[in-house]
């Protein structure tokens, strides 16, 4: 009676024992996804997770956790990460900080990033992290991301879809259309500009999304497949009995063999890796399997539907430790191996969970899950048949040395007899123990990154796993098992000797959801930035002591000032500069012609007294418009005390009937009239009481029409300024003195008549 709890709970115990071992198993399975560097135009540089040395970048490397690149001037680089692609600019530093099955997290320290998010998972993360904030991508679309080479700003635009911002304290959406430039870390200091145009970099971001878009490939192989768009352009689609739809390359050498145009790399958590030399040997290398059809190698993916799962190479090895083939300088030890054909089960040499070990088979090839169980279930399976180990040219071999120092195989490869192929045993490792070369996958050295270039802070939203082990503190664990990766306890007792510096990482957790940032005036992306915009990042503390106008953003001096109407910007500007108002009050209508130089002189006293009257000054009225309201208008400083007007004198008979010729020629056209008003004629309203002109007036009427002027000109004008007054005073002076002068010509003549 008493036994039976203390079996129950040893029971439990062992269950529990049970479950935690499980989970450690399960969760040491690697990412069922990589990085591919797809394509590399001009100077590219590589550096391994966990190394400080670089070398040239290779296409179609995979990368990893940790690894980084440097795009020189000049150059350009693509990467592939499930269905988003990274499009590098010139002179751009990037690194990655996190990959796996759901986050994709990349560092941004300098450079320029277009990003293609085709599809997004609920839980699904698209991260670039920069020196002043973290960008999320929310919804698929079209990104881009410049960080200046100083790392003082960073400018962020949703060309579709929606993004967020994060920083310190604070998160902003970016709907599609905006771009903003951000400065410091806080998101308080930032422009709003204009949507920027299209440069060389986009268009040539878009020529290699519309690869993708437009692929056929995409009808028979999941867009998940990393690579599928190069399949196009390099060879055609067939449907092959037994094997259902099957893509052939199309340029091939003679004799050629899958895996045999590339190298081997070491790359953690998988191990061997192999690293094709074709633009499309990417997923024909890590996806589905390969079948010969009479003589052609035919690649079948995997079903359509299914998630794929990456796996380092689709092959089986030839021989063993104590494996060796004959070459020119004698017997040296060897490799050898073959791909894997459809419903071949491939037997990873990495530690891998049960629902790995079938999602890698079942997502690239169609193969009974009766076999996956028994493959999974008996490690020293010796009785099966692999239908590719008798095709003749199949099996590649190479010695074992360039195997480890990542030699081209199609240089190193030596022949194999048949009889060899057939003594040999199949096995799933090649028990070759990595060296430093490997992990560069036999790369030559290339130019280094600005130091700056990776040793920047940067600003994250998702935390990113610890520095990786450089390889020199795992090597002397690896050779003790040639071949196979560290598994996590093994790794977890290999002390970190001198790990490659990676970015420090701020995480931020804002306490508000993402939120519109306030908009501001649009600021041409063209122009240069402000003085302001280049001093650099400041820190918290600076800030917080700005004013609130700094802090809400920051503008341009241009975008600062008010646009001026253009009532205000034609007006005339008085002697003494005065402001302006934005307000501008409404002129009445200039007479087409202007008056005789006596009615210039001064206005007639009825006129006086009529402006003078409180009514007109109160509420002034336009001619045709409706009542204005009363404006504050600044006033020029008054103009010093003239003397009054003197009376206008009574025009002779022939002065009615209109001004002499002289005076007719010194007439003003309406536009100067309006440049000598003074300041008071734009802001003091003419009384209320308007009479329309007659039509003659505006025509032009004949002299005799003049005898009397119209209405509006018997109404005293505003005062003129000095320099006005003066000029009508000599018009009028000279106009008396023509007058006098025709008076005397007129005697003359009378008295040369009167003479016999």
């Amino acid at each position: 009676m008493h036994k039976q709890p203390g079996c129950a709970r040893i029971f439990a115990l062992l269950l529990g024992c049970t479950a935690l071992v499980l989970a450690g198993w399960a969760g040491a399975a690697p990412p069922a996804r990589v990085a591919r560097l797809g394509y590399i135009s001009g100077a590219v540089s590589f550096s391994p997770a966990g190394e400080n040395d670089w070398g040239e970048a290779r296409i179609n490397r995979p990368l990893i956790t940790g690894d980084r690149l440097w795009v020189d001037a000049g150059a350009r680089a693509e990467l592939q990460v499930g269905s988003a692609a990274f499009y590098l600019g010139a002179n751009t530093s990037v690194t990655l900080l996190n990959l796996d099955n759901r986050v994709a997290q990349l560092q941004l320290a300098e450079g320029t990033l277009n990003v293609r998010v085709r599809r997004l998972g609920p839980r699904d993360v698209v991260e670039v992290d920069t020196p002043n904030l973290a960008y999320s991508m929310r919804r698929p679309g079209r990104y881009r991301i410049d960080v200046d080479p100083a790392g003082n700003a960073t400018t962020v635009a949703a060309r579709d879809g929606q993004a967020e911002v994060y920083g310190e304290g604070a998160a902003y959406l970016v709907n599609a259309g905006e771009t903003y430039r951000y400065f410091g870390t806080s998101l308080s200091d930032y422009e709003y500009l204009e949507a920027p145009r299209q440069d060389a970099f986009d268009r040539w971001s878009y020529d290699r999304d519309r690869r993708g878009d437009n692929s056929v490939s995409a009808r028979y192989v999941s867009r998940d497949v990393i690579g599928y768009e190069d399949l196009d352009e390099h060879g055609s689609w067939r449907s092959a009995e037994g094997y259902g739809n099957v893509w052939v390359p199309n340029r091939v050498a003679a004799g050629w063999a899958p895996y045999r145009d590339g190298r081997w790399a070491w790359v953690e958590p998988w191990g061997w890796t192999w690293i094709d030399d074709a633009p499309w040997g990417f997923a024909v290398s890590h996806y589905g399997r390969w079948a010969n059809l009479g003589g052609t190698w035919g690649w079948v993916p995997g079903p359509v539907r299914a998630q794929p799962v990456y796996a380092p190479a689709l092959v089986a090895f030839i021989g063993g430790s104590n494996f060796s083939l004959a070459i020119s300088s004698g017997s040296a030890g060897s490799v050898g191996w073959f791909p894997l054909g459809p419903r071949d089960v491939y037997r990873p040499t990495y530690p891998v969970s049960r629902t790995y070990f079938n999602n890698v088979n079942t997502s690239n090839t169609t193969v009974n899950n009766t076999a996956i169980t028994n493959v999974y279930n008996n490690t020293n399976v010796t009785n099966v048949t692999y239908v590719n180990r008798q095709v003749p040219g199949a099996v590649v071999a190479v010695p074992a040395a360039a195997f480890a120092q990542s030699h081209s195989v199609a240089k190193a490869a030596i022949r194999v007899s048949n009889e060899a192929i057939a003594k040999a045993p199949v096995t799933p490792v090649a028990a070759i123990a990595p060296v430093q070369v490997s992990v560069h996958g036999g790369a030559p050295q290339s130019r280094r990154p600005p130091p700056e270039a990776h040793a920047r802070p940067v600003v994250a939203k998702e935390r990113p796993p610890a520095a990786p082990v450089p390889f020199a503190a795992r090597q002397r664990s690896l050779e003790a098992n040639p071949g196979k990766p560290l598994d996590a306890a093994a790794l977890g007792a290999v002390k970190s000797a001198a790990p490659a510096p990676l970015p420090v990482v701020n995480v931020v957790s804002p306490v508000q959801p993402a939120v519109v940032p306030p908009k501001q005036q649009a600021v041409a992306p063209e122009r240069p930035w402000s003085p302001e915009a280049q001093r650099g990042t400041q820190s918290p503390e600076a800030e917080k002591g700005r004013g609130p106008e700094a802090r809400k953003g920051r503008q341009r001096p241009e975008a600062q000032k008010p646009p001026q109407p253009p009532e205000a910007q034609k007006a005339p500007q008085p002697p003494v500069s005065a402001p302006q108002p934005a307000v501008s009050v409404p002129r009445p209508p200039a007479a087409p012609t202007a008056p005789p130089p006596e009615v210039q002189k001064g206005p007639p006293p009825e006129a006086r007294k009529e402006r003078q009257r409180p009514e007109a000054q109160k509420a002034p009225q336009p001619p045709v418009s409706a009542p204005q309201p009363a404006v504050s208008v600044p006033r020029p400083p008054a103009a010093p005390a003239a003397p009054p007007p003197e009376a206008p004198k009574a025009p002779s008979p022939e002065v009615q009937k209109g001004p002499p010729p002289d005076a007719r020629k010194g007439r003003q056209r309406p536009e100067a009239q309006k440049a000598l008003q003074p300041p008071d004629a734009q802001k003091v309203p003419l009384p209320s009481v308007s009479v329309p002109r007659p039509p003659e007036v505006q025509k032009g009427p004949p002299p005799d029409a003049k005898k009397a002027p119209p209405p509006e000109a018997q109404k005293a004008p505003p005062p003129k300024p000095d320099a006005a007054k003066s000029a009508e005073k000599r018009e009028a002076r000279k106009s008396d003195e023509q007058l006098k002068r025709e008076e005397k010509q007129k005697r003359d003549e009378e008295e040369k008549n009167r003479k016999p």
